[in-house]
C-alpha cells in the first residue's frame, strides 16, 4: 500500500483552517486543525457541568418564582424597582427553563438529542439572560444613583412610566444583541455524534470572534463603566455628613449601600470572570493554534466559569429582594397564611 502525502489547506478566516486527509479507501475527510493538533481532554465536563447547572436549576427556579409571585400577586403598588426586579426574574426564569437541556447534553457526553431548533434557542436564551441581567442592573443602579445624588431634582425622571420605557428599550437591545447567536449556534457532527456548538462551527469562528467582542463591549463593558461612574458618585455622596445629604434618610442610605454591594458582588463573582476567561479563550484559540497548553488552560477556565455566570439567576432574588427586611417579613407572612 502506497503512502499518500497531502498539504495543509488554509481557508480564509481565523479558526477556519482545515486539514485534508484520506483513509485507506481513498475517502476524503476534513478535520479542523484545532481538533487535529490539540486533542484536549474535557472529562471534567461530564460531572462538573451537569452538577453546577442542576444546582442553579434547583435553587433558581423556586427563588425566582417566589419573587415573581410576590411581585405580581402580592404587591399593590409597583415601584420602579419592582418593575426592574420583576423583569429580572422573568429573564432568569427563561434561562433556567433551558438548563435541563444542558444537563442532559453534558450527561450524554456532549451528544445533543433535541434538534437544531432547541440548540439555537438554548444558546440564545443564555446570552439574552446574561445581558438582560446586566442592563437591568444598570437601570437599577442609575435609578438608585439619581435617588441618592439628586433626590429632589430627579423626581420627574424616576417614574413608573419611564421605568416601563426603560424596560422596553432594554428587552429590545438584548434581543438585537443576542439574535446572531440564532445564526452561529447550530447542531453538527463531531466524533460520530450530533453536538450543539457552544459558540459556532470552527469554519466561521473568526466571524463569531468579531461578534463576541462587539457583544462584550456593548453588553458588558459599557454598562459596567456606567455602573462604576454611578457608584463612585454615590459613594462620594454617601460619605458626606447626614445633614449634607438632602432628603436622604438612614433607611435610604442603607438600601443604597446594599445595592452597591450586591451589584459589585455579582460583577466580581459572575459577570467579570466570565468575560475575561471568554476573551482569553477566544484569543488563544485564534492566535495560539499550535500551543495546546495555552488552549487547554484558556478553554478550561472558560468552561469552568460559563456555568458559574448562571448563578446570577440564583443570586438576583436573594441579593435584591429577599435581603430586604420588609420583603422577608412579607414572605414569612405569606408562607404562614398558606399553611
Amino acid at each position: 500500500m502506497k503512502t499518500r502525502h497531502f498539504h495543509f489547506a488554509f481557508l480564509p478566516g481565523a479558526g477556519a483552517e482545515r486539514v485534508a486527509t484520506k483513509d485507506a479507501g481513498g475517502m476524503e475527510a476534513n478535520l479542523s486543525l484545532e481538533d487535529e493538533e490539540c486533542q484536549i481532554a474535557e472529562n471534567y465536563k461530564r460531572v462538573y457541568l451537569p452538577v453546577t447547572y442542576s444546582i442553579v436549576f434547583v435553587l433558581g427556579l423556586p427563588l425566582n418564582s417566589i419573587v415573581l409571585w410576590l411581585s405580581w400577586c402580592r404587591t399593590k403598588r409597583w415601584t420602579c424597582t419592582t418593575i426592574y426586579l420583576s423583569n429580572l426574574m422573568v429573564a432568569d426564569l427563561l434561562h433556567i427553563t433551558t438548563l435541563p437541556f444542558l444537563i442532559a447534553n453534558y450527561s450524554l457526553r456532549d451528544r445533543w438529542p433535541f434538534g437544531d431548533f432547541f440548540c439555537r434557542l438554548v444558546r440564545f436564551l443564555f446570552y439574552a439572560n446574561l445581558y438582560c441581567s446586566i442592563l437591568l442592573l444598570t437601570c437599577i443602579s442609575v435609578h438608585r444613583f439619581l435617588g441618592v445624588c439628586y433626590p429632589i431634582q430627579s423626581l420627574a425622571y424616576r417614574t413608573r412610566r419611564l421605568a416601563l420605557t426603560g424596560i422596553g428599550v432594554t428587552w429590545a437591545l438584548v434581543i438585537l444583541q443576542a439574535l446572531p447567536t440564532l445564526v452561529f449556534s447550530e447542531t453538527g457532527p463531531n466524533n460520530g455524534q450530533i453536538v450543539c456548538h457552544d459558540l459556532s462551527r470552527p469554519p466561521v469562528f473568526g466571524h463569531f470572534f468579531v461578534y463576541g467582542m462587539i457583544l462584550s463591549f456593548s453588553g458588558f463593558l459599557v454598562p459596567f463603566l456606567i455602573i462604576l461612574i454611578c457608584y463612585s458618585l454615590m459613594i462620594k455622596s454617601l460619605v458626606k455628613p447626614p445633614e449634607a445629604q438632602m432628603g436622604l434618610g438612614r433607611a435610604a442610605r442603607a438600601k443604597s449601600v446594599r445595592t452597591i454591594l450586591a451589584v459589585c458582588f455579582l460583577f466580581v463573582l459572575c459577570f467579570g470572570p466570565f468575560h475575561v476567561t471568554r476573551f482569553m479563550y477566544f484569543w488563544f484559540r485564534l492566535h495560539a493554534t499550535k500551543n495546546c497548553a495555552l488552549q487547554a488552560g484558556a478553554r478550561m477556565a472558560y468552561k469552568v466559569w460559563r456555568p458559574l455566570v448562571s448563578f446570577n439567576s440564583c443570586l438576583n432574588p436573594v441579593l435584591f429582594f429577599l435581603s430586604g427586611g420588609s420583603n422577608r417579613t412579607r414572605l414569612v407572612q405569606e408562607l404562614r397564611q398558606n399553611k
